[in-house]
């Protein structure tokens, strides 16, 4: 069957499959844009995870992507793949609302330099991803564009703030995607939607323009179906920038080697509460609990074990306070009426902070470095839950409780990936498992310090186990399906 007939075929190929397609001419990147514009009108309406649409100017873009192979020009790793950014992520001449009615008619002159790397690469730009207000929590809900509904339950979160992201990949809506994460915002989403998110080692993505280019707390980073295409894609958006200060220098092609590997005598420490720190919900525990049999019979040695992540609590809520007042403190004076009573919280608690706060969190965070860099001396990975969580209900603000244990805040329920946040490890998001209710459930796989790709290779060696990630949620499977005819007369 010719792919332009199926496409579903296209929509769910991998990114890498589908870079290698279109290099070979065997389809072009216009029929692949064509084929994810027309799922984005099918499915989108239910999930509601692309919220601005560019599909005239992504039509016009492949059809030069496919003018430079007539002559074989040399062309970059993502040539005539779809994506649509982060609407945290400036696109120069498309709308950037970072879901917050104070920006809704933004439109950037310049590109994020997640997406220029993007567009170098090859990709094309499609349109944007939804976000929480200002990027804040792991619910994807604003007052711009409304919620992004879960695809394999439409009454449940689809997590955040890369929610738009992952509920549409989950879709078929994109190959890859690009995201930003502090307390866990690849790797949540990762989780509720039965994707792949990498939380890569500070400096391992630059980032450009950034208010706080010196922290460490907040990371760019990519979200994909599979472990190879997040592999594929942090090649493109790794590797030095000198408006990055704090950029690592190892190029970003190392990603685009081979994942396979034997990951056998590999030490692997399982905590599914990080040591008592954090609750968890039993159902989260129950749908993990087979991965560690898979790590088993991979050849790992798997115990439980936990480093002690004490301080890492208060290091993650003071910086990450801070960085709330300095890039939004000077908004809320002049909009508080059109901001979320969380947001305000949050900037405000970064107002009260004092320098030996500050100080205090800095001391707290080198003792962390240690203790966890001295536990990655006696195990190679640490196994536990991305969420304490399964997907909750969308009218729900953040969930009341975990476990019976009440959430404060709105942040509270994130501590099993915001603490690791603190720690500065490579972490990773893959789907491992499902509730009875059929409710995705991601394990996170976290390394030691700037070991990105081995963090990479664990995951993948558990994806080519599990092949959990293939599941497609009932949105993609119930949505109402044109015909090809029909599909033809609108390219």
């Amino acid at each position: 069957m010719n792919p332009v007939d199926d496409p579903d075929e296209l929509c769910f190929r991998s990114a890498a499959e589908l870079a290698a397609a279109i290099r070979r001419r065997e389809v072009s990147a216009r029929e692949v844009v064509t084929a994810h514009l027309e799922q984005i009108e099918r499915v989108n309406p239910a999930v509601n995870a692309i919220v601005t649409l560019v599909a005239d100017q992504a039509l016009e873009e492949a059809a030069k992507a496919d003018a430079r192979l007539v002559g074989c020009a040399e062309v970059g790793p993502l040539h005539g793949l779809p994506v649509a950014h982060k609407d945290l992520h400036d696109t120069a001449g498309i709308r950037t609302t970072y879901g917050s009615p104070i920006f809704a008619d933004r439109v950037p002159d310049r590109d994020h330099l997640v997406v220029e790397r993007l567009r170098n690469a090859g990709a094309i730009t499609i349109g944007k991803t939804n976000v929480p207000e200002l990027g804040m929590g792991s619910h994807t809900v604003n007052k711009v564009f409304g919620p992004t509904r879960n695809p394999y339950d439409l009454s449940r979160s689809a997590g955040g703030s890369s929610g738009g992201a992952g509920a549409a990949l989950a879709c078929g809506m994109q190959p890859i995607a690009d995201g930003s994460d502090t307390g866990g915002s690849l790797r949540n989403p990762a989780s509720f939607n039965n994707v792949v998110g990498l939380r890569p080692s500070p400096g391992r993505v630059p980032s450009w323009p950034d208010r706080a280019p010196w922290g460490q707390i907040s990371v760019k980073g990519p979200m994909a179906r599979t472990v190879e295409d997040v592999a594929l894609t942090l090649s493109v958006l790794a590797g030095p920038d000198g408006r990055s200060p704090l950029a690592l220098e190892t190029p970003g092609s190392v990603f685009a080697w081979p994942l396979d590997s034997d990951v056998r005598g590999l030490r692997v420490a399982w905590s599914p509460d990080l040591g008592g720190a954090v609750p968890v919900d039993a159902e989260v525990t129950a749908a993990l609990a087979p991965a560690l049999d898979v790590f088993t019979d991979l050849g790992c040695v798997v115990e439980d074990a936990c480093p002690d992540l004490s301080g890492a609590d208060e290091v993650f809520l003071t910086e990450r306070a801070w960085q709330m007042e300095l890039a939004y403190g000077a908004v809320l004076d002049r909009h508080r009426d059109q901001m979320a009573a969380d947001v305000v919280w949050n900037i405000e608690e970064g107002r009260r902070l004092t320098g030996p706060d500050l100080g205090r969190a800095q001391l707290l965070r080198a003792d962390l470095y240690h203790r966890v860099r001295e536990f990655f001396e006696a195990y190679d990975l640490l196994l536990l839950p991305v969420s304490q969580v399964v997907p909750f209900d969308i009218r729900l603000a953040h969930p009341a409780a975990v476990d019976g244990t009440p959430m404060e805040t709105y942040l509270d329920w994130m501590r099993s990936a915001y603490l690791i946040s603190a720690t500065g490890c490579p972490a990773l998001s893959v789907p491992a498992g499902f509730t009875p209710q059929g409710l995705p459930v991601g394990l996170q796989v976290i390394g030691p310090h700037r070991q990105d790709l081995a963090v990479l290779r664990a995951g993948h060696a558990f994806e080519q186990a599990t092949r959990t990630g293939e599941r497609r949620p009932p949105a993609v499977l119930s949505g109402p399906a044109l015909t090809t005819s029909e599909k033809r007369s609108r390219s």
